[in-house]
């Protein structure tokens, strides 16, 4: 019976990219000095259950490159082989390599076998060193006589735990699947658990485009910094995995329906209400359960798509590794609330812009050590990523004990630029001005700094999924970069307000207040009406205006004037009134209808109307901000 093999190749490359995560953690970590012998048999075991797998599959790059690789660990768990800094660099360039190879299978694309070659020589030269190094050592000994036994090649003609050749049929992948396996990997690790790969404890796999995992307990996902791994030497124990693997498009869809069941219950409510007035109590209670019903239904749909931030931050020690051995600089990095969860589509879209803030604490921040211990500080600097999770937000902290923002370079690199400064600009809006595209006050352009590019960037991809970056910093003491996410795109807790016959929704977590101003609050500069309030001047955006809706208010005195913050400036929006908060289901335009400018999304209310959700970052662009805040005493 023919099988379709294609069917196996999205688990099997998404627990090879789980093994080369484990890989890279242990390897990490390890000790050259006297390595963990367990460590070293969990590194073995990943790169066996790969080749393995490849070898099923046909993926011969794969295979050839993760032999080579296979006897090279396997000299060093047997104590043929002295690790060194130098093996544990070739051993992560080779996870690299082997993660390269890995896409273009996933990608069906052309393979690096130039790549491949030079890779497999960097594992060959470390074996021949050894094994010329290991002769000697015999030869003087007088037992030359006896030809070691390349050990990588007993096991060379075993199955990979699957299935016998002879005895092959659906039937048994079927049972394959369903069951779980031994302890054993035999080399086809992507059916077993995780937890037999490696005694390492709980770890965070890395998921593909298209998967995500769906956790029963939620302290299965807790991990710990990835600046320390547990290891021990007692007999690894398999768990049922209380994990599952499921597709995002069937959770996108579930969140989906989820969404529309919310919309459903607000209709069923207003309707009954119309139809039987208030004095239904059975009715009331029914949909007060049926409420609270959705509600819990909509959390856990919800829940499904949120991960732990380790998915982000353990990638980070490897990041930090390498720059510093570049910049010959020493940093220690610290990862603090790695188990805050968030979103799995704020995740894949916060990875670049935390990776260059990341660089820039290291390349700009941390000075080098003499420099260090000369101010009296440690040699070593710290980089410390924290994750933590407030009401509907979370926020991210990259904080460096390093040479802190300059304000005088700042101020003149700004002034060069022509971008408008002033003496008495508060050190927030100073430290602001590092996002103006093309900035950078490095004295010299290196590959990894001093183009100008990136910053800007950080500011825009931030910005483009809901979120706020601040800075904090001290010359002389560190700086500290503040991100601030939504925790989901999908759904939004937000006020409801009027203008005209329309209804608009502003996101909560950007109102400061709402008013209604009298008349001396209200004053014109420069051709624009202004809110004094706060012991500062609002410029007033008039949503009617920016929407073109007739009909509307146009006398603030006599309409609301909402308070808005975004990261870079603050407005007041005129709109006729507040009709209340809800939260809701967001809607895409661009995938129901077209983009719209000032217009981040739509949700249905429970009338059955749309209405559409307001996207503050760019109204605040349409708004000139006030350079100095005059005071004015209102009398």
């Amino acid at each position: 019976m023919s099988i379709d093999m294609n069917q196996f190749h999205g688990v099997f490359f998404d627990e090879s990219e789980e093994h080369l995560v484990e890989m890279e953690e242990v390897l990490m970590t390890l000790s050259v000095e006297s390595p963990n012998p367990e460590d070293l048999n969990c590194i073995f075991r990943a790169a066996h259950s790969i080749k393995g797998g490849s070898g099923i599959f046909g993926f011969d790059a794969l295979t050839g490159l993760t032999h080579v690789m296979e006897s090279l660990l396997d000299q060093a768990r047997k104590g043929q082989t002295h690790l060194t800094t130098p093996i544990v660099n070739t051993l992560l360039t080779t996870g690299d390599l082997l993660r390269a190879i890995l896409n273009s299978y996933r990608n069906k694309e052309d393979i690096d076998w130039a790549a491949i070659e030079a890779g497999t020589q960097a594992l060959n030269a470390v074996i021949d060193d050894n094994k010329s190094a290991q002769n000697n050592e015999e030869n003087e000994q007088g037992f030359g006589f006896f030809t070691p036994i390349d050990s990588s090649e007993v096991n060379e003609n075993v199955d990979f735990g699957l299935f016998d050749e002879n005895e092959f049929s659906k039937d048994v992948i079927d049972d394959e699947v369903k069951s779980t396996p031994s302890n054993e990997s035999n080399g086809f690790g992507f059916f077993e658990p995780l937890e037999s790969v490696c005694d390492q404890g709980i770890r965070t796999p890395v998921l593909s485009e298209h998967d995500a995992v769906i956790q029963d307990d939620l302290d299965s996902t807790k991990t710990k910094p990835s600046n320390t791994v547990k290891s021990n030497s007692k007999k690894t124990v398999v768990k049922e995995s209380n994990s599952l693997r499921v597709d995002t498009q069937k959770i996108d869809s579930l969140v989906n329906l989820v969404g529309e069941l919310v919309i459903t219950q607000s209709m069923l409510k207003l309707a009954s209400e119309d139809v039987f007035g208030h004095g239904t109590e059975k009715l009331q209670e029914a949909l007060e359960i049926l409420d609270r019903n959705v509600r819990q239904a909509q959390e856990t749909a919800m829940s499904m798509r949120m991960l732990p931030m380790s998915f982000v931050f353990n990638r980070f020690p490897r990041v930090v590794r390498d720059l510093a051995a570049k910049l010959d600089k020493e940093v220690e990095l610290v990862i603090e609330g790695s188990s805050a969860e968030i979103d799995k589509s704020l995740i894949e879209k916060l990875v670049d812009p935390l990776t260059h803030l990341v660089r820039n604490s290291i390349d700009h921040g941390i000075e080098l050590p003499a420099k260090r211990l000369a101010a009296g500080k440690p040699q070593v600097g710290k980089v410390t990523l924290k994750a933590e999770q407030g009401g509907g937000s979370i926020l991210i902290s990259i904080v460096d004990d390093g040479a802190g923002l300059d304000k005088q370079k700042i101020l003149e690199k700004a002034k060069q630029n022509g971008i408008e400064t002033h003496d008495k600009m508060p050190d927030s809006d100073i430290w602001k001005l590092i996002f103006a595209a093309g900035f950078s006050t490095a004295t010299e352009v290196t590959d990894l700094s001093g183009r100008g590019v990136g910053m800007d960037v950080v500011k825009q991809n931030i910005e483009s999924i809901g979120g706020q970056v601040e800075i904090e910093s001290e010359l002389g003491k560190g700086s500290r970069f503040i991100i601030r996410l939504p925790l989901t795109l999908a759904i939004l807790d937000g006020i409801c307000v009027s203008v005209g016959d329309q209804v608009f929704i502003i996101p909560l977590t950007q109102i400061v207040e709402s008013i209604q101003p009298v008349s001396n609050q209200i004053k014109t500069l420069v051709n624009e009406q202004m809110l004094w309030i706060r012991d500062a001047y609002w410029p007033i955006l008039p949503l009617y205006e920016y929407m073109n809706i007739q009909g509307a208010e146009s006398d603030p005195t006599q309409a609301i004037v909402v308070l808005i913050t975004t990261a870079n400036k603050r407005f007041g929006l005129l709109v006729d009134g507040l009709v209340g908060q809800q939260q809701v289901v967001i809607k895409s335009l661009e995938h129901h209808y077209k983009p719209v400018p000032g217009v981040a999304g739509a949700t249905i209310m429970g009338d059955g109307s749309v209405a559409f959700i307001l996207d503050v970052e760019s109204l605040a662009s349409t708004v000139n901000q006030p350079s100095v805040d005059i005071e004015v005493k209102i009398a």
